[in-house]
């Protein structure tokens, strides 16, 4: 079958998502192991990522580890340094693929309120086709229902759709399904498969 959309995840596919990193250039990476031990940061990002209010979900995890109030405070205050820089070469591909009149659709685990407050850094997050945001779908991946809710949504499934991420447990639930799927480690490894399947040509994607 002939590829009909091609699907991206955001968070370290077209935005780097390294909260540690932030953390460790904030407080030392000492530090932020300790923290990191201590609470799970990623469990709360993972609530908001679902649907849950981002402010009320900091704030309540702040209130619960008071030692940690001022640094967890930071993941609020501070949060679009966790979700930078944008990966260029990524943002190109998409636009190159619009370009030819291939449909982009995200499919990504991201809050209501992050997704807003990163739109307004990156504009490009509302130039997909499709959007199919976690937390507006109440559901995160690798969750077979998220993806389920797109072929419902786009009345595609199967090998009509490729779809990139970083992470192996997302990949592995969309080629469950039938998706063609490319785990992200950069993007002239995302580059050169769009070449392959013969969406782009090399200059196109370069």
């Amino acid at each position: 079958m002939t590829i009909k959309a091609v699907v991206f995840d955001i968070a370290n596919v077209l935005i780097e998502w390294q909260p540690e990193r932030f953390f460790d250039s904030v407080i030392g990476e000492t530090r932020r192991r300790a923290m990191f031990a201590a609470v799970d940061l990623h469990g709360m990002n993972d609530k908001v990522d679902m649907g849950h209010h981002f402010t009320e979900t900091v704030h309540a995890t702040a209130d619960a580890y008071p030692e940690w109030r001022d640094e967890i405070h930071m993941w609020h205050d501070r949060w679009i340094e966790m979700a930078a820089p944008v990966i260029d070469h990524s943002v190109r591909l998409m636009e190159a693929l619009q370009a030819k009149g291939i449909p982009v659709f995200s499919l990504t685990n991201f809050g209501i309120q992050t997704y807003d407050h990163a739109a307004t850094f990156y504009p490009f997050l509302r130039q997909f086709d499709r959007d199919f945001i976690s937390g507006h779908m109440g559901v995160i991946k690798p969750d077979p229902t998220i993806y389920q809710m797109l072929e419902d949504a786009s009345g595609l499934s199967g090998d009509a759709l490729i779809f990139a991420d970083d992470r192996a447990d997302n990949i592995i639930a969309a080629a469950a399904r039938g998706w063609r799927t490319h785990l992200f480690e950069g993007p002239q490894g995302w580059a050169d498969r769009l070449v392959a399947e013969g969406l782009l040509t090399a200059d196109e994607a370069a």
